[in-house]
């Protein structure tokens, strides 16, 4: 293999400030990245833009959206019944527990305490309910309240599931009676 020597390849015939330059062919992956990129951009243009057979931004948020309700109502339609039995499952529950003593100190604690210990309204602590201490009974008065005792109705605030964490938590201070 014969090795090229520098000054037989061509140079330009202008020069800047002194300087010449060699007159080389671009590399051949620089140009079929090149080439291949507007070659990619054609083919786009002309099948969202021209065409109309691939969906816009707007239709595929349109559609994802879509999805997403129907996933909704499907999950609310095979959503099982809250029961006293999945109330005090939840109870068991460290995450829901958790979640439910995020929402009770933001919107409870000023009435019954930061230890469900009452103030303005009553303990939650201890097994005297006003209302009734069954998990079902817990949940009508946090979710329907009681205007005759002052408690607001919590649950078109709050909706089911934060309504349901809440609960949770106040059970998860008492102990299961079957």
């Amino acid at each position: 293999m014969k090795e090229k020597n520098i000054s037989e390849e061509p140079i330009r015939h202008h020069s800047y400030d002194g300087i010449q330059e060699f007159d080389k062919n671009l590399p051949r992956w620089w140009l079929m990245t090149l080439y291949g990129t507007v070659v990619f951009a054609v083919a786009y243009w002309i099948y969202y833009q021209q065409t109309g057979i691939g969906l816009t931004q707007g239709e595929e948020l349109e559609l994802a959206l879509a999805t997403i309700e129907d996933a909704k109502a499907e999950a609310l339609a095979s959503a099982d019944e809250v029961t006293d039995e999945s109330l005090w499952a939840m109870s068991l529950n460290t995450v829901i527990v958790e979640a439910g003593k995020q929402v009770y100190t933001t919107t409870c604690a000023a009435c019954h305490g930061p230890n469900l210990e009452g103030g303005i309204g009553v303990s939650l602590a201890d097994a005297e309910w006003v209302h009734g201490g069954n998990p079902l009974d817990i949940r009508k008065t946090v979710y329907d309240g009681s205007l005759a005792k002052g408690m607001p109705a919590w649950g078109p605030v709050l909706g089911d599931e934060r309504v349901d964490e809440v609960v949770a938590y106040v059970l998860s201070h008492h102990s299961a009676v079957n």
